[in-house]
């Protein structure tokens, strides 16, 4: 698929990621760029559409499939990250919170806005994931779990969708620099290389795109030798060795 002349809808678009992949959107040559947001207040690029939008709410995305009807593209960008253990008083809350937004939130809009793409034409879906779909991190455990479910929605997304035309693609990317990952203590990754890499993706037809070094390189740890990258999680949680800036 062409950025050139697509509609985008980009959740999570005020800011960090979100706001960079309107703005690559729009420089590629969208035609449109719907930016949603749980506060619209936040986004004052006069170059995109604001569109008020909480992805765990069921009314507020059925006025946004309403109002968009379109979309050519769909970036599920929208997510949190609560830093949690599996194990801990407060592991159930930020476990129910990040599958909330991480997996239903990107469930539900993919279920309003398939027959949009559909309708028009086919289109694509960007599902922003992590490196974190695919291991597990002890510090971050509940995201990861939450990034799991979202990198099996995902491909199940795109079989379902590929006999409409609709292309799915998962981007996977270690920390990014952006204000969720504002307390990590770890080099990071320019949000609008994430969004550059994302649309070449796109251009290409690739299902699954690697944004950044760190993805390519823990996707080869874990080819090469998943067992000592297990190990290795399993030392950093014995260590004590969070790399949250706590």
């Amino acid at each position: 698929m062409q950025v050139e002349g697509a509609i985008a809808l980009v959740t999570g678009a005020n800011r960090g990621l979100g706001k960079a992949y309107a703005e690559v959107l729009i420089k590629g040559g969208a035609a449109k760029v719907y930016a949603a947001s749980r506060d619209v207040s936040q986004i004052t690029d006069g170059r995109v559409i604001p569109i008020r939008l909480d992805v765990t709410s069921p009314a507020e995305i059925a006025t946004a499939a309403r109002s968009c009807p379109d979309v050519t593209l769909l970036v599920n960008n929208a997510g949190i990250m609560l830093a949690s253990p599996m194990l801990t008083e407060k592991s159930p809350d930020a476990l129910r919170q990040e599958l909330e937004v991480n997996v239903f939130g990107v469930l539900a809009m993919a279920s309003s806005f398939a027959p949009i793409l559909a309708h028009n034409g086919g289109g694509a879906i960007i599902n922003m994931l992590s490196v974190a779909s695919w291991f597990v991190n002890p510090f971050n455990a509940t995201y990861c779990a939450s990034k799991h479910a979202a990198l099996a929605v995902t491909n199940a997304l795109r079989i379902q969708l590929k006999a409409q035309g609709t292309q799915v693609i998962g981007v996977y990317a270690g920390f990014i620099d952006t204000d969720m990952a504002a307390r990590v203590d770890e080099p990071k990754t320019s949000p609008r290389q994430v969004a550059e890499r994302s649309l070449a993706g796109l251009r290409t037809g690739e299902n699954h795109v690697l944004a950044d070094q760190s993805a390519h390189d823990i996707r080869q740890a874990l080819l090469t030798d998943k067992a000592s990258f297990e190990a290795e999680m399993q030392k950093m949680w014995a260590d004590g060795a969070t790399p949250w800036s706590l």
